[in-house]
């Protein structure tokens, strides 16, 4: 079931790659992140609907959005677009960058930890997963996937690393090294989401101004990223360099291509994220001062009203005859 270049079950596309061809439903001979990713969302829909059925409110835009999210990596990765990236620079930029930047917001607004809490049964089948989900959101090792210090050097890992490093070259021409190197593009995307936008209970929580911090950090060395490879005079990634003849494909094009998704593509999700932040933020701010309002009218404000005494015994002093 090999190809040439390619050790491992895969299928290569035969004609020359186009939107059709792309969006064609040649699934792969072995198609381990489309299945995993079709159990999950049915594992979602089911705690969805095991909520609504108990008269318990769950939103139907969480669910829409996690479903969309599972979708979105069955047709990037079980789609004919698999086929052409595992030969074409491009696509396989595309599909990197839809793992790692638009995938997972779309995952981390479903809230699938919250779901998993409210509706998992606490009886003898569901305990065990309830601990493990405890266990992760406790432990030592969830607030280190989780924090800054990881988090952001994996995300841009996934491309200087990757590419730079000869890395790409080494694992591509195996299935194995391509699968695996897409289950990190998704991995790094969600771990760096997550403590942005999240709403599930997590180990610790960023503040806003640090979660604008992180994703000011990422943006301009994406986008350099972007310019790097258009502007790169050699192939950069020696496997892409050889695609199938019958595809017609000029490699130097191609990889100017990818350049360009990297620049502008890879760039949207992020300017979308910082929007979120920011409304995240004010919405928050405005509920502080409420809750802050409501409490003053109840119980008083003590430092007001310190101040408020303070003036009134000043105004009762008697004047000093000069």
């Amino acid at each position: 079931m090999g190809e040439p270049g390619i050790d491992g079950p895969v299928w290569l596309p035969l004609l020359p790659p186009s939107l059709g061809e792309y969006l064609a439903p040649n699934i792969q001979p072995v198609p381990l992140i489309p299945a995993l990713t079709l159990l999950a969302a049915a594992f979602y829909l089911a705690g969805a609907i095991s909520l609504w059925r108990k008269g318990r409110r769950w939103s139907p835009v969480r669910t829409a959005s996690f479903l969309l999210g599972c979708l979105a990596i069955i047709i990037v990765m079980g789609a004919g677009i698999e086929g052409y990236g595992l030969r074409m620079f491009s696509i396989f930029m595309f599909q990197q960058l839809t793992l790692m930047m638009a995938v997972p917001p779309l995952l981390v607004i479903g809230s699938p930890g919250t779901l998993l809490l409210r509706s998992t049964p606490h009886g003898r089948f569901g305990r065990p997963a309830l601990r493990a989900a405890i266990w992760g959101l406790r432990s030592r090792w969830g607030r280190l996937a989780i924090h800054p210090a990881f988090m952001v050097p994996l995300f841009l890992l996934s491309f200087y690393g990757v590419y730079f490093s000869g890395l790409a070259d080494l694992l591509l021409p195996n299935w194995y090294g391509h699968v695996g190197l897409e289950v990190l593009f998704l991995a790094a995307g969600i771990l760096f989401t997550v403590p942005l936008i999240s709403a599930d209970p997590l180990p610790t929580r960023q503040t806003h101004f640090g979660r604008m911090l992180d994703i000011f950090a990422e943006m301009p060395l994406h986008a350099f990223f972007g310019v790097v490879i258009m502007m790169a005079t050699a192939p950069m990634v020696k496997f892409f360099a050889t695609p199938p003849a019958g595809w017609s494909l000029d490699p130097m094009q191609d990889q100017g291509i990818a350049g360009g998704l990297a620049w502008s593509y890879g760039e949207l999700p992020g300017v979308l994220l910082l929007m979120f932040i920011l409304v995240r933020w004010q919405r928050d701010e405005t509920r502080g001062w409420a809750r802050a309002d409501r409490r003053s009218a109840v119980a008083g404000d003590p430092e007001l009203d310190a101040y408020n005494a303070y003036l009134r015994q000043l105004a009762n002093r008697p004047m000093r005859r000069q």
